[in-house]
């Protein structure tokens, strides 16, 4: 764990994504050509219908009590634990330790320009665990905490594994993953353990001798909360995606989550749309992502391989011009070179800045009195990543 952060607690969540129906593709898949970021036209487009899709993401109610993001819905996932950076994860994955990052492998991405929260030397803290591999197993972790879903893998099939690795120098495999399937039973007594003290995530996965599948996550993307906006707590998250084969077995915590609903990307966007609940714009712009690959394979295979690339920081500023609020992300023209979000930012009259970027460069949010967001973008996406679907709200509606 960094404890030298001043503004940020680090922090993972999971992206879960699951098919309807175990094992039965509803249409054929698309090439990767189809889900190119560079093919996408920026100006507004109507949202996959729902019946599009064959997979669902889990998203989970936040308690009215909580007190970051009261009664929004989001992603499963939580802040970093001590117990996901202990020494004890060597043992566990002891026939990993020779291989990079426990068999994740290496991004191509410099290390200059890695997010803090994977660029940051861990060893400096006391811990030999790599921050990719613990901020996955904290988002797995907190994911069994709070929905009860379980993501590991049986020691017996580590064979098979390693052999993956190295014969092919990575763990992407072809298929959407597998649910675990402990009896429900040993997974109430686990997952209590575990939402007592984290710590007993580690002994679960020795009594039970099962690995966090640390494999079936792909980086995705890190948001960071922007100053002011959702009280005094501020996170550096970091977001991965898994895909599941089939929806599994689902149950709210009562404590910090009160509801889970299973819905397409597009649902959630209508249902966000029309009132009917509320979703921070991290996965407001992550779901519009999902939208331009309304098949779970084909985002199982774009994920899988993006992850490869790397990610980018966002810390949005939040600006007001003209009545509307906009919440500014890296590439826009009005992003300023320097995004601490400490003080009064919008426009930057930094002549630097005016010379190096593109002034017709937009990427934002953008909200007008009591409206839903909508995001404008017209840069292209770095790290081969996904443009977010851009529509109205009479688009969806139209869709509903």
């Amino acid at each position: 764990m960094n404890t030298t952060l001043k503004h940020w607690k680090e922090s993972a969540t999971l992206i879960l994504a699951a098919g309807h129906r175990p094992g039965v593709a509803s249409r054929t898949p698309r090439t990767v050509a189809a889900v190119s970021p560079q093919d996408s036209s920026c100006g507004p487009q109507q949202l996959p219908h729902k019946s599009r899709f064959d997979y669902d993401v889990l998203l989970l109610k936040r308690s009215g009590k909580s007190g970051f993001m009261p009664n929004a819905y989001v992603f499963p996932g939580g802040k970093v634990h001590s117990s996901d950076f202990s020494n004890e994860w060597l043992d566990i994955f002891k026939s990993f330790c020779n291989f990079s990052n426990f068999g994740l492998g290496n991004v191509t991405q410099p290390l200059e320009t890695r997010p803090p929260i994977f660029a940051t030397d861990r060893l400096k803290f006391g811990s030999p665990i790599p921050g990719e591999v613990a901020f996955r197993i904290c988002a797995l972790r907190e994911t069994f905490e709070e929905s009860g879903v379980l993501l590991v893998m049986p020691k017996v099939e580590e064979k098979s594994l390693l052999k993956s690795i190295e014969d092919k120098g990575d763990t992407a495999q072809g298929q959407p993953y597998k649910v675990n399937d402990l009896c429900s039973t040993e997974l109430a007594k686990w997952r209590a353990l575990v939402n007592q003290n984290p710590s007993n995530f580690i002994r679960m996965c020795r009594e039970l001798e099962v690995l966090p599948n640390i494999w079936a996550l792909h980086e995705w993307c890190n948001w960071l909360t922007p100053t002011g906006r959702y009280g005094v707590t501020r996170f550096d998250t970091m977001f991965f995606i898994c895909c599941l084969q089939e929806t599994p077995h689902t149950l709210q915590d009562e404590k910090e989550i009160v509801r889970f609903q299973w819905s397409t990307p597009s649902e959630v966007l209508q249902s966000y749309i029309s009132g009917e609940f509320w979703i921070a714009p991290p996965q407001f712009y992550e779901l519009s992502r999902m939208c331009r690959v309304p098949l779970l394979e084909d985002l199982h295979d774009f994920s899988s391989r993006r992850t490869r690339e790397g990610c980018e920081q966002w810390l949005p500023v939040i600006s007001l011009k003209d009545k509307a609020f906009l919440s500014l992300l890296p590439g826009d023209k009005d992003y300023p070179l320097d995004p601490s979000g400490e003080v009064g930012v919008g426009t930057s009259t930094d002549p630097q800045q005016e010379d190096a970027q593109d002034h017709s460069a937009l990427h934002r949010f953008v909200t007008v009195d009591q409206n839903p967001i909508n995001i404008q973008i017209t840069i292209t996406p770095k790290y081969n990543h996904l443009l977010p679907v851009v529509t109205f709200p009479h688009d969806l509606k139209s869709q509903s």
